[in-house]
């Protein structure tokens, strides 16, 4: 990349820096059980390398190296601020198989060598085209032969909209000396241009569209998203092409339910199959047509490995994952293992209705042990003991609805066990390196979230930050309790009744016994406890 252009992006990356956490889509284990289900054995996260292009200050990548002590993971971004942001938190986790560089990314080279994945989240369309390249070219000769690439970017129709936003707020803000001016100029331009435009306008429409997006979005999105040096979109086929020309091959969407025509109507189901003559690419990009689809997170293999890819699931490949999935009945009721339909909200917030018996057990075992994972064969026999039945009966029945979850997007897959606890155990462990450094997941200076086991940022309260330390596997619930207590005591926490501070010691007690019951309940289903 040319001097000038690299000091600007530098620069820009240096003064707004991009917000640094998990993206679960980008999981090394979610790309792994998305490339078994489509036929292709990836390589095991365990013990995988990963380079991460644009790792910002490593809030993607250093969690799962805390997860993964076996792994070896390399981030490289252009921010030597952001880097060092996340050197700091590397150290005080105590991470020695993780490297953030601050790198040029088309400066990368087979002297890097080889990586089992390559992420890159959040640059692909905001840089310019000899970067692209650059990154295509090392998802290609950096990748090992079974490697998974996963890399988002925008896309068009959707964006189309979009950068007649965009184009606006630079218009107005990209003058502007700080990055707060220019953001605030750009929304002053927004705000007018809503109340002049014409109601029947394009305009207007894009507007329509785009405000919710403005007003609720945070500034260092924005920033990035509308105002940044560049933003050049792409059409879902021109980016395969592309990929195709670095000897890549279109694998999959990160979001699996995306892909499935049958996941939009018969009506538009039966045209498309008979129009796109089975390429996947093709029926996909008519569908980015049908939603208007804004963003895309591609996983890309080696084109020798395309000829295995199978986008019609296999059944043995669906039993060998393991799954997670949560279920509310509409009406707040309990599952009940009867005939009657019962509509029930999924994750993702996805609505569902059980019709059989076997179907509302095998919901039942599912949000039991959520967020903890289980396999098809312990969840069918676990459902044939709720129904009372043989395995044999119920096998066809349980593994039907799996896949017919799965595609609809309503259940979360592994290869392997998630290893997050089940229940509260009388001596809770958390994660190691949560406990350590509780703000791992967003990078230096935060400290109210975390990163759990399914690679997502949770918030954590001031009581719980409080615990986390002490989850080493060796406090009891009445330590815990006795810590609180201490902690009352010496007024760095603050227990309230009736809006008033508890002082009393045998009320702070039993009321410090009470949180610590509530408090690692949270922590389990947050999946920030350990099996």
């Amino acid at each position: 990349m040319p001097d000038s252009l690299t000091s600007t992006l530098t620069s820009y990356y240096d003064a707004v820096p991009y917000d640094s956490h998990p993206f679960p889509q980008s999981a090394m284990e979610h790309l792994e059980a998305l490339a078994f289900l489509f036929g292709l054995d990836a390589p095991a996260p365990a013990s995988a390398r990963v380079l991460e292009l644009g790792c910002a200050a490593g809030g993607n990548l250093i969690p799962f190296a805390a997860r993964h002590p076996e792994s070896r993971a390399l981030g490289v971004d252009l921010s030597t601020v952001q880097v060092a942001q996340g050197v700091e938190v590397i150290g005080r986790a105590g991470l020695s198989n993780i490297e953030l560089k601050a790198f040029d990314i088309a400066g990368i080279d087979a002297s890097f060598g080889q990586f089992d994945y390559i992420v890159c989240h959040g640059v692909y369309s905001w840089v310019p085209g000899p970067v692209q390249d650059a990154i295509l070219r090392i998802c290609s000769e950096n990748l090992a032969p079974n490697g998974v690439a996963y890399v988002s970017y925008n896309v068009y129709p959707g964006w189309k909209a979009r950068e007649i936003v965009r184009d606006a707020m630079i218009l107005r803000g990209g003058p502007r000396d700080t990055p707060d001016e220019k953001l605030s100029y750009a929304r002053g331009m927004l705000e007018f241009l809503e109340q002049s435009a014409r109601p029947d306008s394009v305009l207007k429409k894009a507007l329509d569209e785009a405000m919710p997006i403005v007003r609720g979005a945070n500034h260092s999105y924005l920033l990035h998203e509308f105002l940044e040096p560049f933003n050049a979109p792409c059409y879902f086929k021109e980016f395969v092409a592309r990929a195709d020309a670095h000897g890549l091959a279109y694998l999959c969407d990160a979001e699996p339910s995306t892909m499935f025509v049958q996941n939009y109507g018969e009506k538009v189901r039966d045209p498309l199959l008979r129009e796109c003559g089975g390429s996947q690419v093709m029926m996909e990009q008519y569908l980015d047509f049908l939603v208007n689809r804004t963003f895309r997170q591609t996983l890309l293999v080696k084109q020798p490995n395309a000829r295995d890819i199978r986008y019609r699931l296999d059944p043995a490949r669906i039993r060998a994952l393991e799954f997670a999935g949560s279920f509310a009945s509409e009406d707040g009721a309990a599952l009940a293992l009867d005939a009657r339909e019962q509509p029930c909200r999924a994750i993702r917030g996805l609505s569902v209705t059980l019709r059989l018996p076997v179907h509302k057990a095998v919901a039942h075992l599912l949000g039991a042990s959520y967020p903890a994972s289980m396999p098809a064969d312990a969840l069918i026999a676990a459902a044939a003991k709720l129904v009372n039945r043989p395995v044999a009966e119920i096998d066809a029945a349980v593994m039907a609805m799996l896949e017919e979850l799965l595609i609809l997007g309503a259940l979360r897959i592994r290869r392997t066990p998630v290893p997050t606890a089940t229940a509260v155990s009388g001596l809770p462990q958390a994660l190691t390196a949560v406990r350590v450094a509780p703000g791992l997941a967003l990078g230096a200076g935060a400290t109210a979230s975390a990163c759990n086991q399914w690679h997502e940022s949770v918030g954590l309260t001031l009581l719980e930050r409080s615990l986390l330390p002490l989850l080493d596997g060796t406090h009891s619930h009445e330590a815990l309790a006795e810590h609180l207590a201490a902690e009352v005591h010496g007024d760095r926490l603050r227990f309230m009744k009736d809006d008033k501070p508890l002082t009393d010691p045998s009320t702070v007690k039993e009321f410090a016994q009470q949180q610590v019951a509530l408090a690692l309940d949270a922590l389990r289903r947050k999946a920030l406890l350990t099996a």
